[in-house]
């Protein structure tokens, strides 16, 4: 069951920080690392409580990953933080050659990912992120929606091991999901059932997936809605079986559509099931400065524009595939 409640928004970095701080309580092999921005990524919570098993490692985002991957050969259990564009992008390289390739023990949880970055445009809105972590071997890929979610995520990543990519938006977001959600890692999350177009989502745009099929319902539509908070690995067999009933698939994202949950889709059902595709998300552009409203609506990410779109792709789709 999901409730979407827009007259209060929380801070999903806020959750992060919290449970941070929650985990290092239950385990002193938890450190965390920042690059010069604890205040930006909430890991200053964690600072506060756990001093001595926090380092800030300044702006020198490689040396703060090639630090982690050291910290976890040793057999602690290091949360890296950082923008979502500085954590991935700045720090491939290290990410790949001294954390996947060994497969050493490091969380890594991008914050201010997407375009709602907001005003300080396209150097710091990463879009390429997801594409960037889903290609490394042995990375997991997780995108939550609302901060139970985040929460139930970081506490996913602390009890199990392996490199994992997280990645939270910068904005407040509204409830989802209920105080007892509990994060299922292996299968996806089908919220809503439909005939006429599955769409698949995660992050920030659950939401605005949400309120666009309450209003696509009401128009005679039938939508179907999965939440996919787990990029890499993907549950092919859900999302198989659900575009079974429906035979076209809508992807949603706060995200190029190039690389990322709408491409792993394509790849999923290109091999194993081909149906029509829709991408939606930034084409294959940088972003700009602007307030987070502004953007997402320019990108078609919010409700309303979510609502045109996947109306005109389903009367689409049935005008070329139905007669």
């Amino acid at each position: 069951m999901y409730t979407i409640n827009r007259s209060e928004k929380k801070s999903i970095r806020s959750a992060f920080g919290k449970t941070l701080v929650e985990l290092g309580a239950e385990n002193s092999n938890i450190v965390v690392m920042d690059a010069d921005l604890a205040c930006s990524t909430q890991t200053q919570m964690f600072a506060k409580a756990f001093p001595d098993r926090f380092f800030d490692c300044g702006i020198a985002e490689q040396d703060m990953i090639a630090t982690a991957a050291g910290l976890a050969a040793a057999g602690k259990i290091p949360f890296v933080s950082s923008f979502a564009m500085f954590a991935t992008g700045r720090t491939y390289d290290q990410i790949r050659n001294s954390v996947c390739y060994p497969e050493f023990n490091v969380k890594i949880i991008g914050t201010h990912g997407g375009v709602t970055v907001g005003e300080d445009g396209a150097s710091h809105q990463a879009l390429e992120d997801i594409s960037l972590m889903r290609s490394i071997p042995n990375m997991t890929v997780i995108v939550p929606a609302d901060c139970q979610e985040c929460a139930e995520v970081i506490r996913f990543a602390a009890k199990n091991y392996g490199p994992m990519y997280i990645r939270i938006p910068r904005t407040n977001v509204c409830d989802v999901f209920p105080q007892d959600y509990e994060f299922d890692f292996c299968t996806v999350d089908v919220l809503k059932e439909g005939t006429d177009v599955t769409v698949i989502t995660n992050g920030e745009t659950l939401a605005e997936v949400l309120e666009a099929s309450d209003v696509l319902n009401s128009q005679g539509y039938s939508v179907q809605v999965l939440n996919v908070p787990v990029v890499k690995p993907l549950d092919g067999a859900t999302i198989i079986d659900c575009v079974k009933k429906t035979k076209f698939v809508v992807t949603v994202e706060n995200h190029s559509i190039i690389g990322g949950l709408g491409s792993a889709v394509c790849e999923l059902l290109a091999e194993y099931y081909p149906v029509p595709v829709h991408r939606l998300g930034v084409n294959d552009t940088f972003g700009q400065s602007g307030k987070s409203d502004f953007l997402m609506d320019y990108y078609g990410l919010t409700s309303e524009k979510l609502v045109l779109s996947i109306k005109r792709q389903i009367d689409k789709y049935r005008l070329v595939y139905k007669g």
